[in-house]
């Protein structure tokens, strides 16, 4: 299949799909006698894996160990299961951080609008917890 139809059953753009060949996480395919690229059905099974590690959140760089476990005939789960532990730990931690920039939001959210409204002046909106400082 061309670089077309790839992107089109992959949902990647055709741009995508030749950065994956370009930085070597899709192996470059055999070019037919025109020079156009010429895609088998693996292409496609590898691209849905890139794409469901993405949703993951893993990085290109983690893509690429696990797509070496993967070519090696290796199960990949065990390379998996570290990377998607760590993955997990930095969403847990991203977590949290959002869940005090929402209490810090809706802290300075329930203070509005106030009789004593500071005018817009740089370094006047501070969280509450600052507001002395």
């Amino acid at each position: 299949m061309t670089v077309t139809a790839l992107a089109r059953l992959s949902g990647f753009s055709s741009d995508a799909v030749r950065y994956y060949e370009r930085v070597g996480l899709l192996p470059p395919p055999p070019r037919t006698s025109a020079g156009y690229r010429h895609y088998g059905a693996d292409a496609l099974d590898r691209l849905l894996f890139i794409q469901g590690a993405q949703r993951l959140g893993l990085r290109l760089r983690e893509i690429r160990e696990l797509l070496g476990v993967r070519d090696s005939g290796a199960c990949p789960c065990g390379d998996a299961a570290v990377l998607l532990r760590q993955r997990k730990a930095e969403v847990d931690t991203e977590i949290e951080r959002l869940s005090q920039l929402q209490a810090t939001l809706q802290q300075m959210v329930s203070q509005l609008p106030s009789p004593n409204c500071p005018d817009p002046v740089p370094g006047v909106w501070k969280p509450p917890a600052y507001a002395d400082a």
